[in-house]
């Protein structure tokens, strides 16, 4: 399997188009975390409703079991003491439980803003690189024997433009019938061309 296409003009494009979705990527999960960052400051109040909550409720506990100290009153006066105290908790609860919707908020938001670019990048770009290095790699491996040749000259015959045969020579497909070393070696360079390659292997 080839990585790079030994043509310098293709090998370059390739590599230059590599660089531009690793950046892409990079620059999305950034982007990914530079959104949880954000929506992870929505916690704030909730932070601060839960400590102000859980201290308030504290010192209203303590508060409470020193007056139920007091001898005779003591079980009536705490009363109010324990229901505020249990409002205060509430509060905190309510700050503990913002925190926990924005935390799933904050991931959730992360996971959409990167996985469309990502799914771009999966779906298309990465086949399409996948498949030339596989028909690349083929297509190196076979060319120096004249059966892999003629296998390019064919592949060429069926699938290159009109114009692009016709360059070749009128009768191209006949001299190709009639087993011509040229034609074949024009038609399997022409496949070569097409995917990057050099018929003899060496970049340039």
């Amino acid at each position: 399997m080839k990585l790079y296409a030994e043509r310098l003009p293709t090998a370059i494009r390739q590599l230059l188009t590599d660089i531009v979705v690793v950046v892409w990527v990079y620059l999305w999960i950034r982007a990914g975390l530079w959104v949880h960052d954000m929506v992870q400051k929505l916690a704030v109040p909730g932070q601060k409703l839960q400590s102000a909550g859980g201290g308030i409720a504290d010192n209203l506990a303590d508060a409470g079991s020193k007056v139920n100290r007091v001898p005779l009153v003591g079980d009536q006066l705490v009363k109010p003491f324990n229901g505020a105290a249990d409002a205060a908790r509430a509060i905190a609860d309510a700050g503990r439980q913002q925190q926990h919707v924005v935390d799933q908020m904050s991931v959730l938001l992360a996971i959409l803003a990167v996985s469309v670019p990502l799914a771009l990048v999966v779906f298309l770009w990465l086949p399409f690189r996948l498949r030339w290095m596989r028909r690349a790699g083929l297509a190196s491996a076979v060319r120096a024997e004249p059966a892999g040749r003629d296998l390019l000259a064919l592949r060429a015959l069926a699938g290159r433009p009109l114009n692009e045969l016709t360059r070749l020579g009128p009768d191209i497909a006949q001299s190709w019938r009639n087993g011509d070393a040229e034609a074949v070696d024009a038609l399997a360079a022409l496949e070569l061309k097409r995917l990057g390659l050099t018929a003899s292997g060496r970049r340039r």
